[in-house]
């Protein structure tokens, strides 16, 4: 439940739509389900602006279920992220309007795809080889209500790549810069632009870059001011970072009605 199904429901409430047992029955869910191993955060839409989050990997084929089951009873959007096509297909046989995203490895119900609510993201990458990192931080952005662009490998090797699209950096809100190898591309980014910058590293490059390691101590390191930087292969940390960045999605309430 996010914080327009909560105006709804209170509204029904106070117009007698609804009785006071239904409303309280609907309550009990708050703030989380209780499913024996899985505890799902139903609250955290209301704190956070968008629903926990699902990580696939480790998951067993029950918790799934029980997951999938508990979202086909609630609506708004939610993502399963790191799943594998396998997962997938199980899944969807609970959540029909579930689709799946190969590149980022994403599961998406996007049941609610109203116009952009947040701000204007863009999400660069050094290389192609960034691309699916990239696109789990993109989806995220996009699914929590962002305008997001895509501007791929303009990394520093060919840094008049970069410099040919300086006018689309200058539009965003926030960049997104996901880099492997030596992790430049959010520094210089920074440099160049006046809006917050998130680093994003990935695991891309040879031994000494240490599976991510070496691009993540290069973007904590970054003397341009400005940049905060996620972990290796974060890209649902730092699409979801970028979202809460451009602000939080407003809603109108019933004491809202007929403002201009």
């Amino acid at each position: 439940m996010d914080e327009r199904e909560l105006r709804l429901l209170v509204e029904k409430l106070v117009n007698r739509e609804i009785s006071v047992e239904s409303f309280v029955d609907s309550m009990k869910s708050l703030p989380f389900r209780d499913m024996g191993e899985v505890k799902f955060d139903t609250h955290r839409a209301l704190r956070r602006g968008f629903p926990e989050i699902v990580y696939c990997p480790g998951k067993k084929e029950e918790q799934l279920d029980s997951i999938a089951y508990m979202l086909s009873e609630m609506s708004g959007n939610a993502l399963f992220s790191r799943m594998t096509e396998k997962q997938y297909a199980r899944v969807a046989k609970i959540l029909p309007d579930l689709e799946y995203l190969e590149i980022p490895r994403l599961g998406r119900l996007w049941r609610d795809r109203a116009s952009p609510r947040r701000g204007k993201i863009l999400v660069l990458t050094g290389g192609s080889s960034d691309v699916p990192v990239a696109e789990e931080a993109a989806v995220t952005a996009e699914t929590m209500g962002c305008t997001v662009n895509r501007l791929f490998d303009v990394g520093i090797a060919g840094l008049h790549r970069l410099l040919a699209r300086f006018g689309e950096l200058r539009k965003a809100e926030v960049i997104i810069a996901v880099a492997g190898m030596d992790g430049a591309l959010p520094g210089v980014v920074a440099g160049m632009t006046d809006c917050p910058v998130i680093g994003l590293p990935t695991s891309v490059g040879y031994g000494a870059a240490l599976a991510g390691f070496g691009p993540l101590l290069t973007m904590l390191n970054s003397c341009s001011l400005g940049v905060t930087v996620v972990n290796v292969d974060n890209g649902i940390g730092a699409g979801y970072a970028a979202a809460v960045m451009t602000g939080r999605q407003k809603t109108e309430g019933p004491e809202e009605k007929g403002k201009p």
